[in-house]
């Protein structure tokens, strides 16, 4: 069974691989959107007209579930979890670093259980404190837990439910994408007949984990800015 090479600081342990694929994957955003928007002109084409449909994409989601103007506060925050979401996915596609011991020196950083209940945690936040400025403390306790007072346990479980199905939900499927790969990678090691059919294996199944990646970026901030709205959204 592969796992991580891991490191310690003091007491503290920590998973080297999903550390460095994750600074990776924010350099390669930061990187990207950089590259694409320098020299700006007021007809975009090539690299500039890629960089804002994404933006506009991403807007255009924030827009549906939340409206014109609280969309508009949220914007970078939603789409920098994309951009983040969708690169992370799909890295781990590129290649395989792993030694003789079986440590793993790449993968996806949202095949890691830690990193997509931080993301997770993070729209959380997000959304509980946004809720907390709209209303006040006290407000958004009573908009948010207590109304009506006697849904309390059933709005706390909705809380956790709702926390950890986005995690999981992005990790499940990152993670057993790779592990379809390094099955269909052993199958291509296992014998020199079976290569030919493990690369047409491992050709298609990487077309359907980009796929997949993308789509999974996609419901992720669908269901972050639903979760938002419902923090912040005047009752009627």
């Amino acid at each position: 069974m592969e796992k991580s090479w891991s490191f310690n600081i003091g007491p503290v342990y920590f998973d080297g691989a999903v550390l460095v694929m994750t600074v990776l994957t924010c350099a390669i955003v930061f990187g990207l959107v950089i590259w694409a928007s320098r020299k700006m002109t007021l007809r975009p084409k090539g690299k500039q007209n890629v960089l804002e449909w994404m933006i506009e994409f991403v807007n255009g989601v924030s827009k549906d579930n939340m409206g014109g103007t609280e969309s508009r506060r949220y914007s970078l925050f939603v789409f920098v979890l994309f951009a983040f979401i969708f690169v992370s996915n799909n890295i781990g596609l590129m290649t395989k670093i792993e030694t003789a011991n079986s440590l793993n020196y790449w993968k996806s950083p949202t095949a890691d259980v830690g990193v997509t209940l931080t993301l997770s945690l993070m729209v959380a936040l997000v959304a509980n404190l946004s809720g907390v400025k709209r209303f006040g403390f006290k407000g958004y306790l009573k908009h948010a837990f207590f109304s009506p007072a006697a849904m309390l346990p059933m709005k706390l479980m909705e809380e956790f439910v709702n926390f950890l199905s986005l995690a999981l939900r992005l990790f499940g499927n990152i993670f057993a994408g790779e592990i379809v790969l390094s099955l269909v990678a052993q199958l291509g090691n296992s014998h020199i007949y079976y290569l030919p059919v493990a690369i047409a294996l491992e050709v298609l199944w990487i077309a359907f984990s980009l796929f997949i990646g993308a789509l999974q970026s996609y419901v992720f901030i669908l269901l972050s800015t639903m979760y938002i709205n419902e923090k912040i959204a005047e009752e009627d």
